[in-house]
């Protein structure tokens, strides 16, 4: 539990490293996750790292039990008038330790799908630890898509990382990096050269 703590907050850390340069305007940019901007998403991780497990069931049930209503909630209550306000929220959360009701590695999927959904789009790259993306890797594909994960979409095709020891599924193969894998499962988009094997159009449509 402690060691998946540590990659938590190493990656907080690296994404605050990496948007302290940032110039403000780009913050407005869109980042990979549909209908946010990368303020949107930044927010949405200040968000998340300060829910607890009862704040969690209390914020789902006043919106309705609706996932995504909450989500928004959550952006527009932690989102600054300012990117450099966000950030210093993201600053102050970063090493803290508090959960909604989920597996602990779904703080991993967080900070690696969502690290992604920010830098992709600015044109920045980060080299994530192995553990931290197979680990998020294997819980998306055995957590149900009612709940942000691929369990459905894992059984119909299989998962084989060319950087790590990982198969996962069963049908068509799909190669790729585990991080190229964890993202395609978790719904972002990925470009061609990012994935191969007969299983791509089952996993990735068009």
């Amino acid at each position: 539990m402690a060691d998946v703590w540590s990659m938590v907050h190493a990656e907080r850390a690296a994404l605050i490293d990496d948007l302290e340069t940032l110039d403000e305007a780009r913050w407005e940019e869109q980042s990979l996750c549909a209908g946010w901007t990368v303020h949107d998403v930044v927010a949405h991780l200040v968000d998340t790292a300060r829910t607890t497990r009862l704040g969690f069931v209390v914020g789902l049930a006043r919106a309705g039990f609706d996932f995504h209503r909450q989500n928004a909630r959550g952006v527009a209550r932690h989102r600054g008038a300012s990117p450099q306000e966000t950030l210093d929220r993201l600053r102050q959360v970063a090493s803290r330790r508090s959960t909604p009701p989920a597996p602990l590695d779904s703080r991993l999927v967080e900070e690696v799908v969502h690290g992604e959904d920010i830098r992709r789009p600015l044109g920045l790259v980060r080299s994530y630890p192995q553990e931290a993306v197979v680990r998020s890797l294997r819980l998306q594909a055995r957590t149900p898509a009612s709940f942000g994960g691929a369990k459905e979409l894992v059984g119909r095709v299989r998962l084989t990382a060319a950087d790590a020891d990982v198969s996962l599924g069963d049908g068509p193969e799909v190669r790729g990096s585990a991080l190229a894998l964890l993202l395609a499962v978790s719904g972002r988009r990925v470009t061609p050269a990012d994935l191969d094997g007969p299983g791509v159009t089952a996993l990735v449509p068009g």
